[in-house]
């Protein structure tokens, strides 16, 4: 059934890029990179690592019971996480990866797990607040379908509600489920932990608010590279609709589905030629190989020590 599911989101895939790409060709994309481009890569890159060496603070922080375990370790599996996000169909396959290798190599798997878990969440409702606060600002440009503020606000009510029941999760007795898979209760005992610790909850959603504005930064810097500046509230209202959108699981994480949103956004709605939008959407992918490489160098370090074990 695995095999199926994998199948049809590589299909969904293969098919939202070739009906982009038959519409936009790629010569028409390329022509839009030149040396020019190159300058603005080292501020992206930047930001880039910035962004990881942010994640790897906020797990850390997050990380309350236990030995301490040097930065360097969160770092190379948040490295490690972006590997496998690109190798697995799905775009929580690096997150389960590098959480419970973490957890099984320092002996705390149910804390690693739930701490990456509410940093996801609390990614998501940084990702919200900087939608919520740029939405005003873009609807005196131009006028927002409000299909896009039902879907947003929707999406902003699961994911308050996720966190609260994740905090709130040991008080769900879940006897049957348990002992069948005794991991869960020390999921839910690792995640009610957070309830007692405001002070780390506070600081990891101003890590992830930090991060969601790199993010933004970083978007708006793509633009910027091919020459074509979007302003800030645009970047930031789209680039949150395009991540919740690329998150459905009917793609390959979201290749294919996300350059036809870019496209429907930034086209259809601020009239910015398609060609000029994937030019811009595309350098993501330079980032990404950057990423990868990271947690690739981990992964062939870990591989070379447990065969030396």
């Amino acid at each position: 059934m695995q095999k199926i599911k994998t199948i049809l989101k590589l299909v969904v895939s293969v098919g939202g890029l070739i009906f982009v790409f038959s519409r936009v060709p790629f010569s028409d994309i390329s022509k839009n990179w030149n040396l020019s481009v190159l300058p603005w890569l080292i501020p992206m890159l930047i930001l880039t690592e910035l962004g990881m060496l942010i994640q790897a603070n906020r797990w850390k922080k997050m990380s309350i019971e236990g030995p301490e375990i040097p930065y360097r370790s969160y770092y190379a599996y948040i490295a490690l996480g972006y590997f496998f996000n690109n190798l697995l169909p799905g775009g929580f396959g690096g997150d389960v990866v590098k959480s419970v290798a973490f957890g099984k190599r320092y002996g705390q798997t149910s804390q690693s797990v739930a701490s990456i878990l509410i940093s996801r969440i609390l990614g998501l409702l940084a990702l919200f607040v900087c939608f919520f606060c740029a939405i005003p600002f873009l609807s005196l440009q131009k006028a927002i379908p409000s299909v896009y503020h039902v879907t947003m606000i929707c999406m902003c009510g699961l994911c308050i509600a996720a966190t609260v029941l994740c905090l709130f999760s040991d008080k769900f007795h879940l006897d049957i489920i348990s002992k069948r898979v005794p991991f869960v209760a020390k999921l839910q005992n690792s995640l009610a932990i957070y309830r007692k610790h405001k002070g780390i909850l506070f600081f990891a959603v101003m890590d992830s608010i930090w991060l969601q504005l790199i993010t933004i930064a970083t978007n708006c810097l793509y633009f910027m590279a091919i020459g074509h500046p979007v302003s800030w509230a645009a970047v930031t209202v789209f680039s949150g609709i395009i991540i919740i959108v690329s998150m459905i699981p009917i793609s390959i994480n979201g290749i294919g589905i996300r350059e036809g949103v870019q496209i429907s956004l930034y086209t259809g709605l601020l009239g910015i030629p398609a060609d000029i939008v994937l030019s811009a959407g595309l350098l993501g992918y330079i980032l990404l190989l950057f990423q990868v490489c990271q947690g690739a160098v981990v992964f062939a370090i870990q591989k070379k020590h447990s065969k030396a074990g």
